[in-house]
């Protein structure tokens, strides 16, 4: 005799690996995506260092804003490219418009005392940590 098992449509893993990726994002060839400043930050005894990789920015085009203990970087990428008579664009992957990354620190920053060296593609940040400030003593009425 054979044992008989019950079947139940909604238990099926079948139907539900029909309809996985149905509702999933299309992602379309060509569609634009987000362009972030890559970044190593580095915490010394004084403060951070951050390499920041910016390939094919000038250094004019860059901007460095320290608020305390939030360091922005903005940059814009021009498009430099000449196009002679004739010539026919087949891919175009390469970005260009404004980029910019935001981060925050532990510490407070000593905005006079960072420096800002670019070289090669990579923007170094020497970030200095602004000195303690003693507590203050309040008198008692």
């Amino acid at each position: 005799m054979q044992n008989l098992i019950s079947y139940d449509p909604r238990t099926d893993t079948g139907f539900d690996e029909l309809f996985r990726g149905f509702f999933k994002p299309v992602r379309l060839e060509g569609a634009p995506t987000p362009v972030t400043i890559k970044m190593d930050v580095i915490e010394t005894e004084n403060g951070y260092r951050v390499h920041s990789e910016m390939p094919g920015v000038r250094k004019e085009d860059i901007d460095v804003a320290i608020e305390g203990n939030q360091v922005t970087i903005t940059a814009e990428v021009k498009r430099e490219w000449d196009q002679k008579e004739g010539d026919r664009l087949l891919r175009n992957e390469r970005y260009f418009g404004n980029v910019y990354r935001s981060f925050t620190l532990p510490a407070e920053l000593d905005e006079s005392a960072c420096e800002a060296k670019y070289d090669n593609g990579v923007l170094e940040l020497k970030l200095v940590q602004k000195a303690a400030a003693p507590g203050k003593r309040l008198a008692i009425r």
